[in-house]
């Protein structure tokens, strides 16, 4: 079962400026994912969210990289990509995947991965943050760039 054993994290996000970069594509989810990411955002005591909202998940790498440039502390990444007939599926969430990954590690901002690969709506549906899903992805996005904003934090703050 996804979701099993996830950590229990406690984050102060006060003074953290944090950008939401989300598809526009697969609207019930998105809204799902943004509502998902925006709840744990606040509740860890953020108070500077900006939603940024880009074509598709192709997009999500550029946009993010924009962001982190821009000078937010931590990115959200959300999109969804759901498996067709073609290798397009293949093409589009690994270039997504490699691209967040690497804006990650050329900028030094964390990149909550909210990115869903799944093979049909209801896999989507279901990691949606929606009410009768299983799981909220958005919110864990949230919740792992936060984390690893404030890891990174503490690392420079314990530096000689």
């Amino acid at each position: 079962m996804a979701g099993h054993g996830a950590p229990s994290l406690d984050i102060d996000g006060s003074g953290a400026r944090v950008a939401i970069v989300a598809s526009l594509w697969h609207t019930e989810v998105m809204d799902g994912l943004i509502a998902g990411a925006q709840v744990a955002l606040a509740e860890a005591g953020v108070t500077e969210i900006e939603l940024v909202r880009v074509p598709g998940s192709f997009e999500l790498p550029l946009v993010c990289q924009g962001a982190a440039v821009a000078g937010f502390d931590a990115v959200v990444a959300l999109g969804v990509i759901i498996r067709g007939g073609t290798p397009h599926f293949e093409f589009v969430s690994t270039a997504a995947t490699d691209g967040l990954t690497r804006v990650a590690l050329d900028t030094g901002v964390p990149i909550g991965f909210g990115l869903l690969t799944c093979d049909d709506d209801q896999q989507a549906l279901d990691r949606a943050g929606l009410p009768g899903s299983r799981e909220d992805k958005g919110r864990e996005a949230a919740e792992a760039a936060l984390g690893a904003w404030q890891v990174l934090r503490e690392l420079v703050s314990d530096a000689p």
